[in-house]
């Protein structure tokens, strides 16, 4: 609903409160990723991106996801070095962060 709308702000509200009562979901901590990602909260961005690494090492989205957040906090070294991961593992790295999700992703 939120993200249908563009109202990312809002979604990371509500999906701040999901993720406090269920800090494990990683379904849950990828969304609120997005939600501050979209909103340019960046510091909160990156900070939940690294906990959706900690808990999911294999997602390929969440480390093209932090290097483009690393991007916009003028990090750029960094940022390769998440970027590099990420097309090792088959992300991809160019066009714009995609926002996809059901209710059954957050059970």
């Amino acid at each position: 609903m939120f993200f249908d709308a563009r109202d990312y702000s809002e979604a990371a509200r509500v999906l701040a409160r999901v993720e406090a009562g269920d800090p494990g979901n990683r379904a849950v901590v990828e969304l609120l990723g997005r939600a501050y990602f979209h909103s340019a909260q960046l510091g909160r961005a990156e900070e939940t991106l690294r906990r959706l690494i900690d808990l999911d090492p294999g997602n390929a989205w969440a480390y093209e996801a932090l290097a483009r957040t690393l991007e916009r906090r003028s990090r750029p070294a960094e940022a390769r070095r998440f970027r590099r991961l990420a097309t090792a593992m088959g992300a991809e790295t160019s066009g714009e962060i995609e926002v996809s999700v059901t209710a059954a992703d957050l059970a």
